[in-house]
């Protein structure tokens, strides 16, 4: 650990969560250099649904490295490129009657929402953008001055601009549909919130600390937006690639976005990658106008291209996300109910959930406890209350149990309370589909 005292910079955070030095990752585990095994339900904040060193994707990686396959290639037309493109087109997008662009940006998410929100801007010609209350964007200016966290927004050193926050769903309690207040303040010129460019919104909010949008609030939202002729912006970058349960998080909602932004786990291997996805009429780029020298990963077209063809040709493996994520949702409803007493409640939906603590000190016991017993699990939230379950999407079922009943054990211990949940149930759905 000397090295990393001396010569790394304080920036550094998961390190400080759990301070090991991890040198081999399988599936959904951790090993540390001195063997010891960890079950991560972190997975690279999202990055890595399908697993450490999935085989599937290891084996086409491999065999294109052998092959002297092409490592960088600026924008160039690629063969692995082409196939990615092909994939995506023709399992992801056409089976759910998607028509978009596919912009290929810088490897990170942040590059993503730059971009989008740079394209909306110069499509309408207007500078404001809608974002939300606790919403995540990224730490790159733009992105930052959508994204609402003060530890993040606090570091940026000049003022952000370009940005107006509106209440997400259930800020002002669950009655309140706050896209009526959109509404209002949009068709009044005197609300002082100009005619935006774009609303950016996630569906789910992680970094936020796992806050469920509606599919009504999101269908409300789509009509607004509709109605004083401002895109929609989906960021889908970390909520997206399965994570709750449909390829991409809105669906179930039945809204069509007008851009859509992809990352994570996109690249299916933990390889850098992002895109924006935007409907044909509003690619009006002038050539090189958005660039970057690593647009494009071609060791992430070729994992990517294999996570399409092995896990979205067909809906088995989103059905097998839903059983999982009605396991997690049984799961944790049961620990509430026996734990609670004011100080935990759930959030969340699909495989993408969290158990929502009275205060951050709490839920910093319950993860600190879990580590202790060879789990991996972080926080997230305004002031880290939530305990944000992020396990990989293939993880096994007897895994996915173990990583619950430690949480629940470290819930007990921190509560220090006897009492335990009912006798074990079998919480899995009893028919469980081909995987």
């Amino acid at each position: 650990m000397k090295i990393f005292d001396e010569i790394e910079s304080e920036v550094q955070s998961y390190a400080r969560s759990f301070p090991r030095v991890f040198n081999k990752a399988v599936g959904e585990f951790l090993y540390d250099q001195e063997g010891n095994e960890y079950l991560d339900f972190l997975a690279g904040a999202g990055t890595l649904n399908y697993g450490h060193n999935n085989p599937l994707f290891k084996e086409k990686l491999l065999e294109y490295i052998h092959n002297d396959g092409i490592t960088h290639g600026l924008d160039l037309h690629t063969q692995a490129k082409g196939e990615f493109l092909e994939a995506f087109n023709e399992k992801i997008l056409k089976p759910r009657g998607m028509e978009y662009v596919v912009q290929f940006t810088g490897p990170t998410g942040t590059n993503a929402v730059e971009a989008a929100l740079k394209l909306a801007r110069n499509v309408t010609g207007r500078e404001n953008v809608i974002s939300f209350t606790n919403g995540f964007h990224g730490v790159s200016l733009g992105a930052l001055s959508a994204t609402g966290n003060s530890h993040h927004r606090g570091a940026a050193g000049v003022s952000l601009s370009g940005t107006s926050r509106m209440p997400f769903d259930g800020y002002l309690g669950e009655d309140i549909d706050t896209t009526a207040y959109l509404d209002k303040v949009l068709s009044d010129s005197s609300s002082g919130i100009d005619k935006p460019a774009a609303v950016i919104v996630e569906t789910v909010q992680g970094e936020g600390g796992i806050n469920a949008a509606s599919f009504e609030w999101l269908r409300n939202l789509e009509k607004v937006c509709r109605k004083h002729e401002v895109l929609l912006i989906v960021d889908d970058i970390q909520a997206g690639c399965g994570r709750t349960g449909t390829y991409f998080s809105f669906e179930q909602a039945g809204i069509n976005p007008d851009i859509v932004t992809l990352s994570k786990s996109l690249g299916g291997y933990g390889l850098p990658f992002a895109v924006v996805l935007f409907k044909p009429e509003l690619d009006l780029w002038k050539p090189g106008e958005h660039n970057g020298t690593f647009r494009g990963n071609n060791f992430a077209f070729v994992t990517a291209k294999a996570a399409i063809d092995h896990y979205w040709s067909d809906d088995k493996f989103a059905q097998e996300i839903q059983r999982k994520g009605a396991y997690v949702s049984k799961r944790l409803d049961a620990i509430i109910d026996a734990y609670g007493e004011g100080n935990f409640t759930t959030r969340g939906r699909g495989m993408f959930q969290g158990i929502n603590c009275v205060n951050g000190e709490l839920a910093a016991k319950i993860t600190r406890k879990a580590f202790q017993q060879g789990l991996i699990i972080e926080t997230s939230g305004a002031d880290d209350h939530v305990v944000k379950f992020l396990c990989p999407l293939i993880i096994s079922d007897e895994n996915l149990k173990k990583g619950i009943d430690i949480v629940e054990q470290a819930i007990k211990e921190v509560c220090a309370k006897e009492d335990s949940i009912p006798e074990e149930k079998d919480y899995f759905e009893p028919t469980r589909l081909a995987s």
